[in-house]
């Protein structure tokens, strides 16, 4: 099994379903999510939805906060989250092109 760390970007998020940096689990891989930080772009206070796209989607945050020029640290520290090939990470905020993601991902061949 093969290990190796990936970083995906995604920037001006709006109030649409995003994949974060277009990323899916590839086929014959895991991959355990250890860090989702998101970063509020908008001059207004912005609520967020963090979902696991999986057979259907799964809230890991929902309307959460993020005031004026602050962030959310929805995973990190000791919280990770494992998905499964065909799995992404949705997001979603309440306001449009206001939202910045960094996504750190250690991903798995099996």
């Amino acid at each position: 099994m093969a290990n190796s760390f990936k970083r995906k970007l995604s920037a001006n998020i709006g109030t649409s379903y995003t994949d974060v940096g277009s990323y899916v689990v590839p086929a014959s891989n895991v991959a355990t999510i250890i860090g989702l930080s998101l970063a509020n772009t908008a001059n207004t206070g912005i609520t967020v939805d963090v979902t696991v796209n999986a057979t259907t989607q799964f809230f890991v945050v929902k309307s959460a906060p993020i005031p004026v020029g602050g962030s959310l640290v929805a995973v990190g520290g000791d919280q990770k989250i494992v998905l499964e090939a065909g799995d992404s990470i949705l997001l979603k905020s309440d306001t449009a092109t206001s939202l910045d993601a960094v996504l750190s991902i250690l991903e798995t061949t099996l």
